[in-house]
């Protein structure tokens, strides 16, 4: 069981966790993997929590094909530049050379929008909102389970509007959806800002981000959402007849979240033990394991078993019972590597006492055990579940704060990244200076973060000039 330590090897460490903790395997195709059903199990319930909000700010599912013309890649100059490298294209199909390559969808501006300029003929048709639970793929040269990967995972939502202001709004809105997610269901406390023109989405006008802060400090963009204005509009001719009789033409939206998702919570929760998952999203909340000797013990021990999980199934706890044959030693350590939250342990003297034996996950050595009454077990365990949640969200939320630094100077700034930290620096949008920044340090423009604003103006750390915003800057994956 295990693992290379966090602090040896970073990278190894994070692998270690995927493999070991049954959450994927590897595919033979090439930077592809097996999503194993634990860790499928934690997507369904990272899909479940952003579909409950997609539907409540008024957004329906639709699917759309897998295959894309090539032709329609081409209508938006800048779209079809960012994407070009990570194609994947058919060009023979039932053994024949196709008139037209067929593009596997690396994302569905263009086929949505194709199908937009269809729909949309009257501001009565207007605001369309769809979102998509698909799967993209995008051929990249180095790959990593979860974080990086040929095909994966995503929810794309794509969205059409009459005026500026509402497609504006909309992109505000979904970006705090995927930060309302992240903060109060994968417990990781989430930056939102806007990227640089340099690291927006190809085709947008802007794109806004949420950023979360590695165990290894560095980030991890973990949801995007873009405000297109009419680019994708007048590339598809997508126009309405408004209230006053002119055609106009619409402002448009995109926003995903992947399987990416995973990973932010493998590196901002995980230890040296494995996974450390937060309740609300554990495929198992709470896992059993009866400890008997003797068969006389065991129908003792399972009567009482079952009596309790009975109480843990009707509140709707998730619950898990390790009755296998191997030693209560392993099972305690798969268990710790799996991130479930609480373990609760029974044996033959605990079921005389009337007591049960919990082991927290989120926290190490004595304070993580306790014994505590049967009576009342679902209550002890559901504030345990909320108060495990909240002590994730607070140890991560205190790592983050102690490795952003502001610094003034470039030297400083070398130092901070170097560190494993995120740089807090007065900027100037310059994507020139950007990628110099990028080429002589691998540190990268993660965004203009909202809340991190100051009034007035700093010093530019690299030029010295007079800057008005505030960027966050770090290594990142």
């Amino acid at each position: 069981m295990a693992i290379t330590p966090m602090s040896e090897n970073f990278s190894k460490w994070y692998n270690d966790i995927v493999y070991k903790a049954d959450l994927a395997s590897q595919s033979e195709v090439r930077g592809s993997m097996i999503i194993k059903p634990y860790g499928y199990e934690l997507w369904e319930n990272i899909k479940s929590g952003l579909d409950y909000r997609f539907k409540e700010t008024g957004h329906k599912n639709a699917y759309f094909p897998l295959f894309i013309p090539e032709s329609y890649l081409q209508k938006e100059a800048e779209h079809v530049e960012g994407f070009s490298p990570e194609l994947a294209v058919v060009t023979i199909a039932g053994g024949k050379e196709l008139e037209e390559p067929l593009i596997v969808r690396p994302t569905s501006e263009t086929i949505i929008m194709h199908a937009f300029s269809n729909w949309i003929q009257s501001y009565r048709d207007l605001p369309l909102l769809l979102n998509q639970w698909a799967n993209v793929v995008r051929w990249e040269l180095r790959t990593r389970p979860f974080l990086r990967t040929s095909e994966f995972l995503w929810q794309e939502g794509h969205t059409a509007h009459a005026t500026q202001t509402e497609a504006e709004e909309e992109t505000a809105q979904m970006l705090d959806v995927y930060a309302d997610f992240a903060i109060n269901e994968a417990a990781i406390p989430v930056i939102q800002g806007r990227k640089s023109v340099r690291e927006k989405f190809a085709g947008a006008v802007y794109t806004t981000t949420i950023e979360a802060m590695m165990r290894d400090g560095k980030a991890l963009q973990s949801g995007t959402s873009h405000y297109l204005g009419q680019n994708f509009a007048k590339a598809f001719d997508i126009r309405f007849l408004d209230k006053d009789q002119e055609r106009k033409y619409v402002y448009t939206t995109s926003w995903g979240l992947s399987t990416r998702m995973v990973g932010a919570v493998i590196m901002t929760h995980g230890d040296d033990k494995g996974l450390r998952l937060p309740p609300v999203i554990a495929p198992i909340q709470i896992v059993v394991v009866p400890i008997y000797r003797k068969e006389e013990q065991r129908s003792l021990v399972m009567d009482t078993v079952d009596k309790l999980t009975a109480q843990f199934k009707a509140v709707g706890i998730r619950f898990h019972v390790d009755d296998s044959d191997q030693s209560p030693g392993y099972k305690f350590n798969d268990w710790e590597m799996r991130g479930v939250p609480i373990r609760l342990e029974i044996g033959p003297k605990d079921v005389e006492k009337n007591q049960a034996v919990l082991v927290r996950r989120d926290i190490d050595g004595r304070d993580a055990k306790s014994f505590v009454s049967q009576d009342g077990l679902v209550e002890t365990v559901q504030n345990m579940l909320v108060d495990i949640q909240a002590n994730l969200l607070q140890q991560a939320t205190e790592f983050r704060d102690s490795n952003i630094v502001e610094v003034d100077t470039y030297n400083d700034f070398k130092s901070v990244v170097d560190a494993g930290q995120w740089a807090k620096v007065w900027w100037n949008e310059n994507s020139d200076l950007e990628k110099q920044v990028k080429n002589e340090t691998t540190a990268t423009h993660r965004c203009y973060p909202f809340d991190l604003q100051e009034e007035g103006t700093g010093k530019n750390f690299l030029t010295g000039e007079a800057a008005d915003q505030i960027a966050l800057f770090s290594k990142a994956y």
